[in-house]
């Protein structure tokens, strides 16, 4: 489990393709976050809430969804904030700290990437290598294992890579499990992942 808490580290910084998902909560409203594209003010609302679980970054999510129109129930989130608080009174072991991240997770992935509306637009308008390349990108930047696979299963009978990009996430994974937690272990799953990631992105 250890190893699951700090692979999801090393996906964060692999996914950190622009510094701004480095930003603290305190400046979603600054100039720098306001610039960036629709599709990643959500993506670094998201990173934010699920880094430091707060009543701020959920209202700062929430706030964007609404605006957004995208779909985000904040109250359903609140108990994860109650229960973060809780373990970290507690004193918490990793197991249950990771248990928790991974419902985490798996709760902010309901609300989908932007990039998926783009690639639903792209297909209507027939451009069907836009609309695949615009899904890759959205499932770039889910976190569960279950909406990942999910996603590339769904994306198969148009694109089929998408089985192959599914079947070496689930080894990944698989590996993320068996790993050790030192760093050389950690580095290694980096590396895997940065692979992995670079497979899904090139169309």
């Amino acid at each position: 489990m250890i190893a699951t808490i700090l692979f999801s580290v090393a996906v964060f910084l692999v996914f950190s393709r622009i510094f701004y998902l480095r930003m603290k909560a305190h400046n979603a409203k600054t100039e720098a976050f306001l610039r960036l594209a629709p599709k990643d003010k959500m993506a670094v609302l998201k990173e934010c809430l699920l880094n430091d679980p707060t009543e701020t970054n959920l209202r700062n999510l929430d706030e964007f969804c609404r605006d957004s129109g995208a779909k985000f129930d904040a109250e359903g989130y609140r108990p994860f904030i109650a229960e973060q608080l809780e373990l970290a009174r507690a004193r918490a072991n990793y197991v249950e700290c990771d248990r928790l991240y991974v419902k985490e997770c798996e709760y902010i992935d309901r609300t989908a990437p932007l990039e998926f509306a783009e690639a639903e637009v792209e297909r209507g308008a027939g451009n069907a290598h836009a609309a695949i390349a615009r899904t890759l990108e959205g499932i770039s930047r889910l976190y569960s294992d279950k909406a990942i696979v999910d996603a590339l299963t769904a994306l198969e009978p148009e694109y089929p890579k998408a089985g192959e990009l599914r079947e070496s996430y689930r080894a990944l994974a698989a590996a993320c499990d068996a790993s050790g937690a030192d760093e050389k272990s950690l580095e290694v799953l980096r590396k895997q992942k940065e692979a992995w990631l670079s497979d899904l992105l090139n169309t």
